[in-house]
């Protein structure tokens, strides 16, 4: 009796996820109605959350994609104005990988301050390098090693396509003339920014990339360090800077 009663509990799996017909019986039928409500109770939190960070649509360059809703947003992450003290040139962008934060410094000891997702652990990345090559809507290849480690990933994803992790723009950061394999560019998961995220790339807002592609022309300098911004305002003071928009 026990064995027929898994038997039973089987099949009536296996029907519930289309893999076996199931008889249309008063009870099965009630059965599948709450087994799909207890789906639906699973999977629609988490769906509701993710569409959270999207607020209506944008057209750029013939594209449409989903704005970025920076009211479900932490103002710490918007991009704003703050001051900043650095040796370096202005023009040059500074990534602090500790605190999540992509500087571009400008005159008067002020920056542009991006909160950005960084490389999780294992993939974090110092050093500098410079903006050799940038692309509007940009095609992505995943690179040999990923692949490797995730051998359902496809050849490639076309530009523009709501599947493409790159987003609006990429920014090709090379070091000696060489490709590091390291980009700046945009995002599919907004709730990311300001996590360990990413396999090494530079995570932005979508609408902070194409903000930071007009910004850096061809042979910017890239300084990423992991503490940086200890060289800035405290964060008792970062609510007192001027927005940009």
């Amino acid at each position: 009796m026990a064995n027929e009663k898994s038997d039973l509990l089987t099949l009536r799996c296996l029907a519930l996820r289309g893999i076996l017909p199931m008889p249309w019986t008063r009870r099965n039928i009630v059965l599948g109605g709450l087994a799909l409500l207890g789906a639906g109770a699973i999977r629609k939190p988490a769906f509701a959350a993710a569409s959270s960070y999207f607020d209506g649509t944008a057209v750029d360059n013939g594209v449409t994609f989903r704005r970025t809703n920076f009211a479900k947003i932490d103002k710490q992450w918007h991009r704003q104005v703050v001051k900043y003290f650095s040796s370096e040139p202005i023009g040059t962008v500074v990534v602090d990988t500790r605190h999540h934060f992509l500087y571009v410094i400008m005159e008067n000891k002020t920056a542009i301050r991006y909160g950005v997702g960084v490389g999780r652990e294992g993939f974090k990345w110092f050093g500098r390098a410079t903006i050799d090559s940038k692309s509007l809507w940009p095609r992505w290849t995943p690179p040999p090693e990923m692949r490797k480690r995730h051998p359902e990933l496809p050849e490639f994803v076309a530009g523009g396509s709501p599947k493409n992790p790159l987003g609006p723009r990429a920014m090709y950061l090379h070091r000696d003339g060489v490709d590091t394999g390291y980009r700046f560019h945009g995002t599919l998961e907004p709730w990311s920014i300001g996590k360990d995220a990413s396999s090494g790339c530079i995570r932005m807002f979508n609408e902070d990339a194409i903000d930071l592609y007009q910004r850096c022309p061809i042979g910017t300098a890239v300084q990423v360090l992991p503490h940086i911004a200890d060289q800035a305002e405290s964060a008792t003071q970062v609510s007192q800077t001027t927005p940009v928009e």
